[in-house]
């Protein structure tokens, strides 16, 4: 067995996933804060702000990762951030609209739950165009 067989520590803190799973523990903790009653407004912002640098940390290895895929990944990872983003655009107009319309409940419609549809529409957007070059 040779040495590059075995992961290092630091390849294993460089894998996205690793960085993604850290964002939403992250993010969980952060809302288990904000919802507690007695936390002074000092402490909400700071649990507020947590997760940022570990989002930054996950998307920059992301990005890094990205480097590393052949041509036809980077095309397919490409147009299904394209349709994520065209996917985005419509779901927030449409928002926008709607809420101009009628009232829509903030519980399920405020910042906070519109923003965990978007990797939902990217990996649509990736099923779309992995489909297209299968």
């Amino acid at each position: 067995m040779n040495a590059k067989s075995v992961p290092s520590a630091a390849s294993f803190t460089a894998r996205p996933a690793v960085w993604v799973v850290a964002w939403l523990v992250a993010w969980f903790l952060a809302r288990l804060v904000l919802e507690g009653a007695t936390v002074p407004t000092w402490g909400r912002v700071a649990a507020a702000l947590a997760p940022v640098p570990v989002a930054a940390v996950a998307l920059l290895s992301i990005v890094r990762s990205a480097r590393d895929l052949d041509e036809l990944e980077r095309r397919i990872q490409l147009e299904a951030l394209a349709i994520a983003f065209l996917l985005t655009m419509l779901l927030l107009m449409t928002l926008g609209l709607i809420e101009l319309a009628v009232a829509l409940n903030p519980d399920d419609w405020s910042y906070r739950h519109v923003w965990a549809m978007l990797p939902v529409l990217y990996f649509a957007g990736l099923a779309w165009t992995r489909r297209r070059y299968a």
